[in-house]
């Protein structure tokens, strides 16, 4: 089995449960906001329209066709329109209480902790990431994430975004290391997979959904603790 020196972690869906952690905070804000009387007729149309337009946005932003300012300009905008509800009935704080509310959530995927106890103690652990400085960091505290890692790595320190490989470039610069000593673990075939193959990095898909992709990982995992098998 191949030894590495350095483990790379995505964060959102791969350790911090985004999935989880938006649907309290949507939960809450529907509730607080009365969203219904805004024209929004159920939470779960108004989660709907939230996956269906973040993911459009994120997707955008990873390929440099949004910025973050008009990521969180346009979201809610495009939401509550989508959810059948007017753009500019979105209250004024709703993005920032949005942000707050969701990055201060603690849950993580199952064995999330376990298996960071395990890795730490043979490796030392960093996080990849394209999400923002601020969220980003607030979410290893919340979620107590933040005790297992070295370095914390995002698209907005180095200018560049998975799957570019300049960011993962910045880590191992950082660290001094190359790619054969490092590995990646993350869920997103193109920023994870695809971008740490653009690096010459080996990768562990998780891919707790068993969805089918044309990428070859070098390794494919549905659970964390099969990186014990691994690792």
């Amino acid at each position: 089995m191949k030894t590495y020196q350095h483990i790379f972690f995505d964060l959102d869906h791969t350790l911090w449960d985004y999935d989880r952690n938006v649907s309290e905070s949507l939960s809450e804000l529907y509730e607080i906001y009365k969203l219904e009387e805004l024209g929004i007729p159920t939470f779960e149309t108004f989660f709907s329209s939230f996956h269906h337009v973040n993911f459009q946005l994120w997707d955008l932003y990873n390929v440099g066709k949004i910025d973050k300012y008009n990521l969180r300009l346009e979201r809610f905008k495009r939401i509550f329109s989508h959810a059948g509800a007017y753009e500019d009935s979105v209250p004024t704080p709703f993005e920032e209480d949005f942000m707050h509310r969701t990055s201060s959530k603690p849950h993580v995927f199952p064995y999330s902790k376990e298996i960071l106890t395990y890795l730490k103690q043979k490796y030392p652990l960093h996080v990849i990431t394209n999400g923002f400085n601020e969220s980003q960091a607030k979410k290893l505290k919340a979620s107590g994430l933040d005790q297992y890692f070295d370095l914390i790595v995002t698209s907005e320190t180095t200018g560049h975004k998975k799957p570019d490989p300049r960011i993962f470039y910045h880590a191992m610069e950082t660290l001094g290391t190359d790619p054969e000593q490092c590995i990646m673990i993350g869920d997103n075939p193109n920023s994870d997979i695809l971008g740490a193959q653009n690096a010459s990095i080996d990768q562990v898909y998780f891919n707790p959904d068993g969805k089918a992709i044309e990428l070859k990982p070098t390794y494919t995992i549905s659970h964390l603790r099969e990186l014990e098998s691994i690792l």
